[in-house]
């Protein structure tokens, strides 16, 4: 019965999933301990919000156990440019400042080798709001991504493999007004699958390896991008840049290390997210992405405390300049694109956290992720000229993107 109440409660959790991330437009950690060790949990064990990181790690679990995570993520975009009211500059601050994330995680034990779990989690997203203001086109932007991963764990001895089968909901707003128009055409939705496979292996009761990989989850969100692309002339109907409305989610392979000394455990992740051929993402020129974490960790009798630090670059390349002037305009207005409506810009993370026992089966723990500012500017002279209908240098107007966050996560963890 307890098992059938917390499904129900899982079912109910995951019925919105607002996100905005953090590496591109991914979460850097998923689960309230792997975002305060900085982003890492392909080889450490955190119990049963391992079903988000590598599913393998499920077999270490004992029991039963039950997580509830809520994050409130605040992110800073300040947007200036004088695109659009050249040689006057606006500047302005995105009124999507505030994302509630839901986390569910559940795992059991059904004997000395298998584990089963799911998980239920916003795990991507990114937004701007600069509605209101003409002088930044009245952007808005919105991508919202869920997934629901039922998984099995099998362990033996010093290893474990695992495997999940992912299911997410996603949705894709994109609006802005150009002098010739509101372009846009509300929310599209889509439904993909995917899986993720992992394993583990202890060479000793301290050291643990970890790997894990997630396939690319195929995605199209029907006259988004298109009809977006079409307002800078870049669509179908215009120079033909943009002719899809795909926009999968990448692959990502991942690799870790989990050391342990008496209360003390340190953790270290690698992963690679690939960007650069994922539908939709690859046309608006993102790369594969490096991304490095570490952990450090302080057990002791009912209570943790932990830190760390997330690096990867932007994944967001510029496009430059061309001697075709169609090639040109185009490039600049993929960069406009990328850096008014999608600024997954942050690189690196600073994050702490805690735990603390409520009794012999619930702990509350917290954790904290600080990205700090950073800044990209684009060239945007061509996309002025073309819509003042005079041909202006392609650096005489510019856009510019200030870019930080502040995430602050809660979790209530049950163990029976």
């Amino acid at each position: 019965m307890k098992l059938k109440k917390i499904a129900a409660l899982l079912a109910v959790a995951g019925m919105s999933a607002p996100a905005f991330a953090t590496n591109g437009d991914n979460l850097i950690g998923l689960g309230v301990q792997s975002r305060a060790l900085g982003g890492t949990g392909t080889a450490a064990f955190y119990g049963a919000e391992n079903a988000l990181t590598n599913p393998a790690l499920l077999g270490k679990l004992k029991g039963t156990e039950f997580s509830f995570a809520a994050t409130a993520f605040m992110p800073d975009v300040k947007a200036t440019t004088n695109a659009a009211t050249f040689p006057a500059t606006t500047s302005d601050t995105s009124d999507s400042d505030l994302f509630g994330i839901p986390e569910v995680s559940l795992a059991h034990r059904i004997d000395n080798n298998w584990v089963v779990g799911i998980g239920m989690f916003g795990t991507s997203g990114m937004g701007v709001d600069y509605r209101g203001n003409p002088g930044l086109f009245d952007g808005y932007s919105s991508l919202q991504m869920m997934k629901f991963v039922p998984s099995v764990s099998y362990n033996g001895g010093n290893f474990g493999i695992g495997a999940g089968l992912a299911f997410q909901y996603g949705a894709l707003d994109i609006n802005y007004v150009t002098p010739a128009g509101n372009v846009g055409s509300g929310t599209s939705t889509d439904f993909g699958t995917g899986i993720n496979l992992g394993g583990y292996y202890d060479f000793d009761k301290n050291l643990t390896l970890g790997v894990a990989y997630q396939s690319q989850i195929n995605m199209t969100y029907d006259e988004q991008l298109t009809v977006a692309a079409d307002g800078f002339g870049i669509g179908p109907n215009g120079m033909g840049t943009i002719t899809s409305n795909k926009l999968s989610q990448p692959a990502e392979f991942k690799l870790g290390v989990a050391y342990t000394m008496g209360e003390w455990m340190l953790t270290a992740d690698y992963k690679r997210i690939y960007w650069g051929s994922a539908d939709g993402y690859e046309t608006f020129n993102w790369e594969d992405q490096d991304v490095f974490g570490l952990g450090v960790k302080y057990s002791a009798n009912g209570w943790w405390l932990g830190g760390g630090y997330n690096y990867g670059s932007d994944p967001i390349k510029k496009l430059g300049d061309s001697t075709n002037p169609m090639v040109a305009y185009s490039n600049q207005a993929i960069n406009v694109f990328n850096n008014h409506f999608f600024p997954g810009i942050t690189e690196g993370h600073f994050t702490f956290g805690g735990g603390m026992a409520l009794g012999k089966t619930s702990t509350l723990e917290f954790a904290v992720v600080y990205a700090p500012e950073v800044s990209k500017t684009v060239d945007t002279g061509y996309i002025t000229g073309a819509f003042a209908g005079v041909p202006l240098p392609g650096n005489m107007t510019t856009h510019t993107v200030d870019h930080s966050q502040l995430g602050i996560t809660g979790s209530i963890r049950m163990n029976f």
